[in-house]
């Protein structure tokens, strides 16, 4: 009897997902409260965890992993993408400014480290990151180029995903994939499992982005105090 993995992944990481949603930086996020500084150090972590989750795909699909293969979707890969954002928020020589925080270095090591000894556990990563990029990516882009105010798509590409053309039919699919894999029950727990400590690892991301962010907010309230005091000065 196939496992309905896809159900259980759903499931199973509904505390991890509201976890992730009420840290301090993404509910900021979520309000409008983005500055280019703090994002562009999100790109910056994401660029080194998303290289990392797509060479080592690629490498285990070269291999023929039977399980990790059939999740070689190119059309969800984000590396090019993050590139393109960095060059807009870094400059061109982008490559030699950036470096991992080291909750970043901890996710990519993590990375590395189940792609050579439980493969199959990436997919939890899989699963945490490029469905959840897909789904919410275009309200996350519109906040994002409102509060940064972007023009154009400039500095966004990472919620572009070009070669997916119906995000409702991509997802079915993806669900249809989980659920055909063989694997057994602990197996599928296994990959939960992981998949709730890929969010813990993001979690980990957006606690050491937090500190940028709240120096951005204090600057600005303390603009807008000093303003309020000049506008309301008698001397």
């Amino acid at each position: 009897m196939s496992l309905d993995l896809a159900r259980l992944l759903r499931e199973g990481t509904k505390k991890a997902h509201t976890m992730a949603e009420n840290t301090g930086f993404v509910t900021c996020f979520l309000k409008g409260v983005v500055d280019k500084s703090s994002y562009r150090l999100l790109m910056a972590d994401l660029y080194f965890v998303y290289s990392a989750m797509e060479q080592e795909i690629q490498h285990l699909s070269e291999q023929g992993h039977k399980i990790v293969s059939t999740f070689d979707y190119k059309e969800l890969n984000r590396t090019e993408a993050i590139k393109q954002d960095l060059a807009f928020y870094f400059g061109e020589n982008w490559s030699v400014e950036v470096k991992p925080t080291p909750s970043a270095k901890d996710y990519v090591d993590r990375i590395h480290y189940i792609a050579c000894n439980s493969p199959e556990l990436l997919l939890g990563h899989h699963y945490t990151r490029y469905i959840g990029d897909l789904s919410g990516g275009q309200i996350l882009k519109r906040i994002a180029k409102k509060a940064m105010n972007l023009e154009e798509d400039e500095g966004l590409n990472f919620y572009d995903f070009p070669l997916i053309h119906d995000e409702k039919l991509f997802k079915k699919r993806y669900s249809e994939n989980l659920n055909s894999l063989p694997i057994n029950q602990s197996t599928a727990e296994s990959i939960v499992e992981e998949a709730n400590k890929a969010f813990a690892y993001n979690m980990n991301m957006f606690k050491e982005l937090e500190g940028n962010l709240i120096a951005t907010i204090g600057k600005l309230l303390f603009g807008m105090l000093t303003r309020r005091k000049r506008k309301g000065s008698t001397e």
